[in-house]
């Protein structure tokens, strides 16, 4: 009788916990991280008899969560890639919105102020198109301070942003930890402690949307966590620290990652972090924000440069030399543009100094530069925005438009980092406001002999120095072909109609340029001169010439921004931020798409389905009032066995 109210008990108690472990999985249908559990079975060993073995019932040998490693280890790498991708296109939308098109553009500012020296150039006197001229170079450096500015805004909030997701990544590392400690604990009672191995991948998981991780398991149950390829965050139940560390040269635009453990702070490769909102986060930061901020300055710089060097060369109504229209863009401050290292990386040991200069701004090249000497007046430099190395064997160093200056001597292994965009635009402002003051008069003027009987004509005189240098200077023709001058007495020059005819042969002392075209005859002369020159200016009145407000105007043709116009500059600006913000959201889809379809994949084998749990709960629950039937039955016979016993 006790056998089978045994084996009744046992299947009641075995059915009863079925039954719980499917009501808890319906519980927790929704619970994020939640495993679907499922109650092992097992025969109890049957006693032996001379006529067999009796079945002596059932027991639970353990609850076993359903779960695949791979798809969760691939789910989770899935995540933490959708993670980083996500959050760079995020940012980048956001950079593409300061850099609109249209009317309200920085392009426009540009090309508006470039067009209002076509009024002066029609009427050098009028006060009025002066003041609209200066007006609109107001305006735009007021957008390109703004632009600055608001790149800066967006700096500090990545910044603080990244600072945000690290402190969360230290409070989950500690959490995962904390739960390894406990894992390790209820490891030693023999049975799997399911929810807290669904908590610790949840932490895992969590922990791989800010940055992706290495999981390594141990012997005793707890998991090691490991970042940038194979730092140590989490080993059993100790934790490192993650924090924001600024580069070797504490460029303020700059920030790294360090892992801080008993005390010693290791730096993390970047380009070992993988996926994860953090790492995310410092690409657009270091990467994306940094060569918009170098296109920005570059813009600047160029522009700015351009139209102070135009208007050097010009006279302002009193018949003064043109001052600077934008206020000089410096690139030798220590706090902006050049870095040398700063502890504790390694610090320069000589007592080289560097010293930036504009040499062409049809050349630059939107990057930072960084110079590593092999010896005092030898060694490299590495263009930061594209890799390319070029080797430099003395100073000064021109490259890419920039004049690098050195003072000093340097040891080898010094180091600096050059940023010569990254302020231009930060620091600009208009120069001066006084109309007059507004050079738009050309330094040189030329005129034809009174006595050309060809068809010369005059193509283009534009000033090279102010004032102006050789002059004055007469082109006297020998023929059709050929030409004299008088400042090389009788050498013969052959002439070729639209070739530029400098004013000095040195072009470092070269004053002026002049184009020519048509067929002279033989006898006819152009002469060049100082337009304030009273004796050979024919009464020409300074005033009235605008050969340099002309001058400034074609500066919008001018190939200035990899081969594009000036005009065009802004245009290909942000159509290089528009590809990488395409790039960025297409990788960012893919990844996704990827990561959901991984996470379905896991849920699908991890998932708790309420249909299918539903179905269980029928059949568990026919099992348990069979359990009972078994339990009421042997006490019926209990019970007739006792009345037929007390006969």
């Amino acid at each position: 009788m006790s056998g089978i109210l045994n084996v009744a008990t046992r299947a009641l108690m075995a059915n009863q916990t079925v039954l719980q472990t499917t009501g808890n999985n319906i519980a927790n249908v929704h619970t994020p991280g939640y495993s679907r559990q499922s109650a092992v079975l097992e025969t109890v060993q049957g006693q032996y008899t001379g006529g067999g073995y009796i079945g002596k019932g059932v027991s639970v040998a353990t609850i076993q969560r359903t779960y695949s490693e791979f798809l969760t280890r691939q789910s989770t790498l899935a995540g933490a890639v959708a993670s980083g991708d996500t959050a760079r296109a995020d940012k980048l939308k956001q950079l593409e919105t300061l850099f609109p098109g249209g009317k309200s553009g920085l392009g426009a500012a540009v090309n508006d102020m470039l067009n209002a020296f076509s009024d002066v150039a029609s009427s050098p006197t009028d006060l009025t198109a002066r003041t609209v001229a200066l007006t609109r170079v107001s305006e735009s450096a007021s957008r390109m301070r703004s632009a600055s500015a608001s790149l800066d805004d967006l700096q500090a909030g990545v910044t603080q942003e990244i600072a945000q997701k690290i402190d969360a990544i230290n409070s989950l590392a500690k959490n995962i930890a904390s739960v390894n400690d406990q894992i390790a604990r209820a490891k030693g009672l023999g049975q799997a402690p399911n929810d807290l191995l669904d908590q610790r991948d949840q932490l895992v998981r969590q922990i791989n949307q800010y940055i992706q991780t290495t999981s390594i398991q141990a012997d005793d149950g707890t998991v090691g966590i490991f970042i940038g390829g194979s730092q140590p965050l989490v080993l059993g139940t100790t934790v490192a620290q993650l924090a924001l560390a600024d580069d070797d040269f504490a460029d303020p635009l700059n920030s790294k990652l360090n892992l801080i453990r008993n005390g010693v702070s290791i730096r993390i490769d970047e380009n070992m972090l993988g996926g994860g909102e953090v790492p995310g986060l410092l690409r657009f930061q270091n990467t994306d924000l940094a060569e918009s901020r170098n296109l920005l300055g570059r813009l600047t710089l160029a522009v700015s440069t351009g139209m102070n060097e135009q208007h050097a060369l010009g006279l302002d109504l009193n018949g003064n030399v043109g001052g600077n229209l934008f206020t000089p863009t410096v690139l030798n401050t220590s706090s902006g543009n050049i870095f040398a290292p700063k502890a504790p990386a390694v610090v320069n040991t000589g007592t080289a100094t560097l010293t930036l200069g504009v040499a062409d701004v049809t050349k630059f090249v939107a990057s930072d530069y960084e110079i590593n000497f092999t010896g005092a007046a030898v060694g490299s430099i590495t263009r930061k925005s594209d890799g390319v190395v070029s080797t430099f064997s003395g100073v000064p160093i021109i490259i890419d438009g920039l004049t690098i200056s050195a003072g000093g001597v340097a040891n080898v292994g010094d180091r600096f980092l050059l940023k010569p965009f990254s302020t231009s635009a930060s620091n600009i402002r208009a120069e001066f406001s006084s109309p007059s003051s507004l050079a738009v008069a050309s330094p040189v003027a030329g005129k034809m002999g009174t006595t050309n009987t060809g068809s010369l004509q005059l193509n283009a005189l534009v000033a090279r120095a102010n004032p102006p240098t050789n002059v004055p200077l007469t082109v006297s023709f020998t023929g059709t072909n050929t030409y004299t001058r008088s400042d090389t007495g009788a050498i013969v020059h052959t002439y070729i109609s639209g070739q530029t005819i400098d004013g000095n042969a040195s072009p470092a002392l070269n004053g002026w340029s002049l184009v020519l075209q048509g067929s002279p005859k033989t006898g006819d002369s152009f002469t060049v001169f100082d337009i304030k020159d009273i004796a050979n200016n024919n009464g020409i009145d300074f005033k009235l010439n605008a050969g340099n407000a002309n001058a400034i105007m074609n500066l919008r043709d001018a190939a200035m921004f990899d081969g594009a116009s000036l005009t065009d500059g802004y245009a290909g600006m942000i159509a290089q931020i528009g590809i990488r913000t395409q790039s960025a959201n297409y990788a960012a889809n893919v990844s996704g798409a990827i990561a959901a379809n991984l996470e379905t994949d896991r849920t699908s084998v991890s998932g708790v389905n309420l249909d299918e749990e539903a179905s269980k709960l029928i059949q568990y629950q026919q099992a348990y009032q069979a359990s009972a039937k078994v339990i009421q039955i042997a006490q019926n016979i209990f019970d007739t066995l006792i009345q037929t016993m007390s006969r």
